[in-house]
């Protein structure tokens, strides 16, 4: 056989049978849903008198539409909304699909729910209507996202028939400097290959840089891969990967060892080749921060807007003059000191226990700038409940920031968490689209440490000002 990818072998050790040169039918075998993608899928099963073939191999969590007002019993006043919520409820209830609803204990982001609970091992295929499926990727899965007609298919069939991407290598090398994390990796990255820079590939991340990331970083940096136009991202599954999923999966003994088997086998030959290749220098990377309204469109805290004429392209330069009018940034001012109205940690993105643990570690002794709104939501019950007892939610409580329920939140504007017509935020989150956390609204994307400078000092900051050496 000749020598593989990661990606080639997770994709051939679940094809069933291959379509044509460009498609193949891919087993799957996890698939996740949420309360909005789902219900034409279960609508469309009912029309044609089909039920779910293995509801063991699917998940589904209420995520996006949930307020996060921490009350009990939480209770979505949206009529809309609610109705999402109680479709879910029945369809799960009826095809017996284990299901993470509004005031289950453990709910929560998909993303983080999936992984927390040990429904992610290296090797498989995991599918959901959500595009940063692409998180599962730093334990050596194979996820991405679907559409409605393909949740359908999955459901009736535990099937896909999928297109093969090209694939790409993406290896950083040497220590993250001082003050930056993955999430400052991934904005750094996508804004030198572009937002379109990964598409039609499965990338995976590889080098030294890589290996001393943490689980939960790794799954900032590939649930970020998306947002390069990544099909999927992979992280071939080492030690850090082995020990998350013993404490998180509980595999009996037996079945344990003869996974570690199957895993150590999970990494690219030596002689494999790769369609594109990228080599980065991690000396290079500062805490970053995005100016316009792409991910791709960020500077290092201490640079300053750039201007539109300054891009490679007419196109590029366009779109940066869209993306400045739209902020309402002027060309060559530095995006340090720049005023913001809220924050917002959390998100599929930073919204895990390592990132809680960073804001506290800077908030711990000071307060919130008056006039910020910032709010701290835990990506799950687990995270939440995790935080509390080891004394997080308390700084961040007595910090001035609001400690809220598990949710979606103000990473898109489906809840009750909306930004005002021009109010300005500071946002762990994937996306700084025109609108996506209100209409009108104005997204910097950082990592949770810069969030957590800009909330403490009303303004964008280098969070080295406050980090001690």
């Amino acid at each position: 056989m000749p020598p593989r990818t990661l990606y080639q072998k997770l994709v051939d050790s679940h094809t069933v049978q291959p379509v044509d040169t460009e498609n193949v039918l891919l087993y799957v075998d996890l698939h996740l849903m949420n309360e909005y993608t789902s219900p034409q899928a279960f609508a469309a099963l009912e029309e044609k008198g089909r039920t779910v073939l293995r509801p063991s191999q699917q998940l589904a969590v209420v995520s996006h539409i949930i307020p996060t007002r921490a009350e009990t019993p939480r209770v979505i006043e949206d009529g809309p909304s609610r109705k999402q919520a109680e479709n879910l409820a029945r369809n799960c209830g009826q095809a017996g699909i284990r299901l993470y609803d509004t005031n289950d204990p453990e709910q929560g982001i998909e993303h983080v729910v999936a992984p927390e609970h040990g429904y992610v091992r290296p090797g498989m295929v995991i599918l959901c209507g959500d595009s940063h499926t692409t998180t599962y990727g730093a334990l050596g899965a194979l996820g991405f996202g679907i559409g409605t007609s393909e949740v359908e298919h999955v459901l009736a069939t535990q099937t896909l028939v999928y297109r093969l991407a090209k694939t790409m290598r993406i290896a950083v090398d040497g220590a993250l400097p001082f003050g930056t994390s993955s999430k400052d990796l991934v904005l750094w990255i996508i804004s030198r290959i572009g937002a379109q820079g990964a598409r039609g590939y499965a990338v995976e991340f590889a080098g030294s840089t890589i290996a001393a990331l943490s689980a939960e970083a790794r799954m900032t940096l590939c649930n970020m891969a998306v947002e390069a136009g990544a099909r999927a991202a992979l992280i071939a599954p080492d030690r850090v990967t082995f020990d998350y999923v013993r404490a998180h999966a509980r595999l009996p003994p037996a079945a344990w060892n003869a996974a570690m088997d199957d895993w150590a086998a999970l990494r690219t030959d030596p002689q494999a080749r790769f369609d594109c290749e990228y080599c980065f220098d991690a000396s290079d990377i500062a805490p970053f921060v995005t100016w316009g309204t792409s991910p791709d469109q960020a500077i290092a805290v201490d640079q300053r807007v750039p201007l539109a004429q300054a891009h490679s392209s007419r196109e590029a330069a366009d779109s940066a003059r869209r993306a400045l009018e739209y902020t309402g940034l002027a060309p060559g001012q530095p995006i340090a000191g720049t005023p913001v109205d809220r924050v917002f940690i959390g998100s599929c993105t930073n919204g895990r226990i390592e990132d809680l643990r960073l804001v506290a570690s800077i908030a711990r002794g000071r307060r919130v700038a008056p006039g910020v709104r910032a709010m701290v939501v835990p990506g799950s019950g687990a995270v939440r409940r995790q935080a509390e007892a080891e004394g997080v939610a308390r700084v961040l409580i007595d910090a001035g920031f609001e400690w809220r329920a598990p949710g979606c939140s103000l990473c898109l504007a489906m809840n009750d968490d909306v930004l005002q017509d021009g109010e300005r935020c500071a946002s762990t989150t994937n996306r700084n689209f025109e609108g996506r956390q209100g209409r009108g609204s104005r997204t910097h994307l950082m990592s949770p440490a810069m969030a957590a400078a800009a909330a403490l000092t009303g303004c964008i900051t280098d969070v080295r000002k406050l980090e001690k050496q």
